[in-house]
């Protein structure tokens, strides 16, 4: 049986404090392991560079999330340590970030759906579609 906390997949996230606006992202990640590894791109709310981009490493331990995220733009080449705690479903994480003398909260969410509720979705269309 899988783990329903595994962290792989698409995540929507939000952040804010620090003294700047809150701010989206996009959280595309990989779990072996507990292992994180993945991308985050988010708009820049700067103005400096078209779209933000991230590298993404860390571990699950159980509830525990904790990850860097690292900047690989032009302007932007910091890092910044997220650590927070995943729900039981595997659908919402939410915990604090920092850097230097920053810091603020974040939120990440997902979809999760279980075989039969696919299996019903498909089914309604294949009604619709014929």
């Amino acid at each position: 049986m899988s783990d329903p906390r595994d962290l792989g997949g698409t995540w929507y996230g939000r952040y804010e404090g620090g003294g700047s606006r809150p701010n989206s992202f996009i959280a595309r990640l990989t779990e072996r392991g507990g292992q994180l590894s993945g991308t985050i791109s988010e708009p820049d709310d700067l103005g400096l560079e078209p779209v933000r981009r991230a590298a993404v490493s860390g571990r699950r331990d159980g509830a525990a999330v904790t990850f860097v995220k690292q900047y690989d733009g032009e302007v932007l080449v910091h890092a910044v340590d997220y650590r927070g705690t995943v729900d039981s479903r595997g659908t919402v994480v939410r915990g604090d970030w920092s850097f230097a003398t920053y810091a603020g909260s974040f939120t990440m969410t997902r979809e999760r759906f279980d075989a039969d509720e696919l299996t019903e979705a498909v089914g309604d269309e294949a009604e619709v579609a014929r």
